[in-house]
């Protein structure tokens, strides 16, 4: 399934059972020896929710929180009969999530995602920084310097407010931000591009994953980002490679509602020819 173009390996764990999904996730993830995502995701029973969902990065690594996971999760569910609500919580390492699902003739075409509060302390995110908060600072990534805000989402982002985003080299700059000293557990990075007060266009690398199509918890930092420096009004559309997320950061309850699409591409069995 993926949302947005942002890509995983959805795995019923009402009906299967995983053993070692960090290892498996690796295994999965690879476009070329494997079926190719950007990484695995388990739905799962939950004692405090509806449903609950663990994320792994293509590197095998665990994720807190995925916003476009979390949509197309939902749509599982909704679609699969395992339940008839339009209203579903779902238990993530972020806490418990509120999704809202449109369904068309049965089936659920987007969702939508109460993200709940961008988090702006450096000590929570974590960042390593002198000051309560990162907000537009220049970093020196060497051999590049960026202004960034850091917000969580549940996973730590960094937001790079700067022109030609489709000419920027990701592969060389992702890692240099992703693995800088002052992020201990590592970070994701948009690249992001003001096209309007209402508009943004945004790259993005995942920590664990490299560049991907779409990620929902950097579209949220972004916009939290965006409103702090005065770039974005608190209801716009962030452009991904992959398709339009719409963001409103609300202004009575500090929350971050993410709206997009969530789309199955196909079902199957794994084969683990190597076990």
């Amino acid at each position: 399934m993926h949302g947005a173009g942002n890509d995983y390996v959805y795995i019923d764990c009402f009906r299967e059972k995983v053993e070692n999904p960090e290892k498996l996730s690796i295994q999965i993830s690879d476009r070329h020896k494997g079926i190719g995502s950007d990484g695995l995701v388990l739905i799962m029973p939950s004692e405090i929710a509806d449903f609950r969902m663990r994320m792994f990065n293509a590197d095998g690594s665990e994720a807190q929180m995925c916003g476009n996971a979390s949509r197309c999760i939902a749509k599982y569910v909704y679609d699969k009969g395992y339940t008839d609500k339009k209203v579903i919580t779902l238990e993530t390492k972020a806490g418990v999530k509120i999704l809202e699902v449109f369904p068309e003739n049965g089936k659920v075409k987007k969702v939508k995602v109460d993200m709940g509060e961008p988090v702006l302390e450096t000590r929570k995110i974590p960042v390593r920084w002198n000051e309560d908060t990162l907000i537009n600072q220049i970093i020196d990534f060497m051999p590049e310097k960026y202004a960034v805000t850091c917000v969580s989402m549940g996973n730590p982002h960094a937001v790079i407010f700067t022109e030609g985003i489709d000419q920027l080299d990701l592969e060389k700059i992702g890692p240099e931000v992703e693995n800088h000293p002052m992020f201990p557990e590592r970070v994701n990075t948009e690249f992001v591009e003001i096209v309007s007060p209402t508009h943004a266009r945004m790259r993005v690398w995942e920590r664990g994953s490299g560049e991907t199509m779409a990620c929902g918890t950097g579209a949220c930092a972004v916009e939290a980002a965006a409103v702090l420096n005065k770039k974005l009004e608190r209801k716009a559309t962030i452009s991904l490679s992959g398709g339009d997320l719409n963001l409103e950061w609300n202004v009575e309850n500090n929350h971050i509602y993410m709206t997009g699409d969530a789309v199955t591409v196909f079902e199957g069995e794994w084969n683990d020819d190597k076990n």
